[in-house]
């Protein structure tokens, strides 16, 4: 079981405050994010003041790899991610440098994929209807690199806000690699409850084949509730062993799909949880219409997952930027930007 760390990782008292409870509450890895220099400090200092397992989260700034190993369990990294930082540099060299780095502290690797952050180049072989074989392609490759430079103490994420596809990506890959260890999660998986139905109904069919060895249940909520997280997973995998199953149950009709990102350190504003019930609560009028509306809380998943969706907030510090199907239609205030959203949802609603 994992989850993440929502509180400011250079804020080290109340990071280490939640990576505690968080272990209190059943999470084997805690996961922080690391930006900065001064993340990479603050952790020296948080590792010194708790014995849980942790795994550090690496975006663009894939070279902070060697300030932060000596403090971490595990490396993240993204294969899509690394293509923002140091361009000039091939992949393969940065990859080179992450397993150096890990092998040298002894510390495990996770390749994560995400579908809102595929490496261009794989995107552009593929139909861009295609979100299956770019991220499997990705995935393979990396691990063949991994494996060509003697470094096997990996695992691998492939993780879509659609259940669906979680499961026929990872299926995908365990089939082509059944012995390399899988993280499994709905990326973006929303609001409870919806966010932990969306996950069991990925979860529950991967587990029951013998697929997966980590899980995380990704929900958008308060940090003082990030507990539930590690609830709702263990809840999960005891109804799977007590052999009760959601496709057991009514299946669910079709309709809004409100996905929104786990709140975590790099939320530029707190008032996004928030921002993602009341959109939730103003948009239940159109429950029944097969649209997908995107919240988004800071600028790592804001600028491409919010492209996939018919509706997409990307929430900063000051303002929220709205689009419609990738098209950037301006930039709002967090008060007026329910209204902006109606207005676009009815034209979304009317075909206009």
């Amino acid at each position: 079981m994992q989850t993440m760390c929502a509180t400011k990782t250079t804020d080290c008292e109340a990071t280490v405050a939640q990576v505690n409870r968080l272990a209190e509450a059943g999470a084997a890895v805690v996961r922080i994010a690391v930006d900065t220099q001064r993340d990479a400090e603050a952790l020296a200092e948080v590792r010194g003041r708790t014995e849980a397992n942790l795994a550090v989260d690496l975006q663009e700034n894939y070279s902070l790899a060697a300030n932060v190993a000596p403090w971490v369990d595990k490396i993240r990294y993204n294969p899509g991610h690394l293509f923002h930082h140091q361009r000039e540099i091939p992949w393969q060299e940065k990859v080179r440098f992450i397993a150096d780095v890990a092998a040298e502290h002894d510390c495990a690797v996770r390749v994560g994929i995400n579908c809102g952050s595929v490496d261009p180049a794989k995107r552009e072989k593929y139909d861009q209807h295609d979100s299956l074989r770019p991220m499997l392609d990705s995935a393979l490759e990396h691990c063949e690199l991994l494996d060509r430079l003697g470094f096997t103490r990996y695992c691998v994420s492939l993780k879509d806000s659609d259940p669906q596809t979680v499961i026929e990506i990872n299926r995908l890959f365990a089939a082509e690699r059944p012995e390399v260890p899988l993280h499994l999660g709905v990326t973006e998986a929303g609001m409870p409850p919806e966010g932990i139905v969306k996950t069991r109904i990925a979860l529950e069919p991967l587990i029951r084949q013998g697929i997966g060895d980590t899980i995380r249940v990704s929900l958008t909520v308060p940090n003082s509730r990030k507990h539930e997280e590690i609830e709702a997973g263990r809840q999960i995998l005891d109804d799977i062993a007590a052999g009760k199953f959601l496709d057991d149950e009514p299946q669910r009709a079709k309709g809004l799909n409100i996905i929104s990102c786990p709140s975590c350190s790099r939320v530029e504003n707190e008032a996004f949880v928030e921002l993602a019930e009341r959109v939730r609560e103003a948009t239940a009028y159109a429950a029944e219409l097969p649209i997908t509306i995107a919240v988004m809380g800071c600028r790592v998943n804001g600028p491409g997952e919010t492209d996939h969706a018919d509706l997409g907030l990307w929430c900063g510090a000051n303002f929220v930027n709205l689009k419609r199907r990738g098209t950037v239609l301006g930039a709002f205030s967090y008060e007026e930007i329910i209204p902006r959203l109606k207005a676009e949802l009815d034209k979304v609603a009317a075909g206009s």
